[in-house]
């Protein structure tokens, strides 16, 4: 049977409905499953859940030391800081309240490598970890220091804390600044900064007044990674130093009467006849208060060391120093017929015998001789030993860096 035009036309549409119908369900679902896929891996993360920026200073290699190690995160918060270097040494800090900075407590040092973990949390919750390193470069000059007392010491009530520099310091406030003083008592001081005897720059810590008996005290100089300035080069390591201050003993000389007067806890001891420097000149004795430095025993003194001349040359026993210019407490027995009643010395306090062997085994580095007379070369200089004694607490404090 024939179709007719019409019924032709009919079943060719329905035929390309069929088609496109069956065609279009596939492509459906298709267009369905890509969209999810592009959603797994091409959708950008929230807002909320982009990944933290962590900014270190420094950065880089042979970067210049002496600067504190700065984290900052944006997009974010730090959770944690660890700055160590080759050797597991770390730079300790604390993270700012906000948690968008880090600032290392101590400064990089001369000659490290520096490993930087920061542990961060986006705004969305996700934790991450992002590392860093860099490096310093090496010193080209290193600046050493000598201190007093050692460690583990009983030193007298008026013994100072004292560092001698090796270079000079032009950045003293900056040093002076790591110098770190901890009292069992918290005692009242300051430091000063001097010219030692030697020429070089020392500083010195002293109490407002002498120590009090059992005191327990302890130096942490945090040098290391510090810049002394100018031609003094960088301080690569730390010094520390703990001691106790013992019994309160003054000693003290009156050069007018020629006696020497042990006190101890407020109560007289004993009274020793001596005889100080030869008044009218050169050989004078100092007065103020000097410093029991250190007990040296049997030592050969010659008068050409502190420009005397040929004056003497001998061998003297029970020697206790008194300032870096040669002034001594010691045994004279060639001088016995002037002890009590005339200065006949070459500037030294002397004694007997007798007297100075008993005196040698009651006194300890650190005790104070607060010295009076008349005829003297004048007050011992702060850096003439441990002159500081001799300035007012307001003229001590006006030597600090950070006053």
């Amino acid at each position: 049977m024939s179709r007719s035009p019409h019924t032709r036309v009919l079943a060719r549409a329905r035929v390309r409905a069929a088609v496109v119908t069956a065609l279009l369900t596939p492509l459906a679902a298709c267009s369905s499953n890509t969209s999810s896929g592009a959603a797994d891996s091409d959708a950008k993360p929230s807002a909320d859940d982009r990944p933290v920026t962590v900014t270190v200073t420094p950065t880089g290699d042979q970067v210049r030391a002496g600067d504190s190690v700065r984290i900052t995160a944006s997009g974010g918060k730090l959770t944690s800081v660890t700055v160590t270097d080759a050797e597991d040494h770390r730079l300790t800090g604390e993270v700012a309240a906000d948690g968008r900075s880090w600032v290392s407590d101590r400064k990089a040092v001369p000659g490290a490598a520096y490993t930087v973990t920061a542990a961060t949390r986006t705004a969305g919750g996700t934790a991450r970890t992002t590392r860093s390193t860099f490096t310093t470069a090496p010193a080209e000059k290193v600046n050493k220091v000598d201190w007093r007392p050692g460690a583990d010491t009983t030193v007298g009530v008026a013994q100072p804390i004292s560092l001698v520099f090796d270079n000079p310091v032009k950045n003293r406030a900056a040093v002076e600044k790591q110098l770190r003083i901890t009292t069992s008592n918290d005692t009242e001081g300051s430091w000063g900064w001097l010219t030692d005897w030697s020429g070089k720059d020392r500083v010195d810590w002293r109490p407002k007044t002498y120590w009090k008996p059992g005191t327990k005290v302890t130096l942490n100089a945090e040098l290391n990674g510090t810049d002394s300035g100018a031609a003094g080069g960088w301080f690569v390591r730390d010094y520390t130093t703990t001691f106790t201050i013992g019994t309160r003993q003054i000693v003290k000389v009156d050069l007018d009467s020629h006696q020497l007067t042990l006190v101890r806890d407020g109560e007289t001891v004993r009274r020793i006849p001596v005889s100080g420097g030869t008044p009218g000149g050169d050989k004078r004795s100092w007065r103020g208060t000097a410093v029991l430095m250190a007990k040296e025993g049997t030592i050969n003194m010659n008068s050409e060391t502190v420009g005397l001349g040929n004056a003497y040359d001998k061998m003297v026993e029970h020697s206790m120093r008194l300032t870096w210019s040669g002034m001594y407490a010691h045994a004279a027995p060639w001088n016995a017929r002037y002890f009590g009643n005339t200065n006949h010395s070459s500037g030294c306090i002397g004694m007997s015998d007798a007297n100075a062997a008993w005196f040698y085994g009651q006194v300890r580095p650190g005790d104070p001789f607060e010295i009076t007379g008349k005829d003297t070369k004048g007050v011992v200089a702060p850096g003439n030993g441990f002159g500081a004694w001799n300035l007012s607490w307001s003229e001590w404090r006006q030597k600090s860096a950070l006053r």
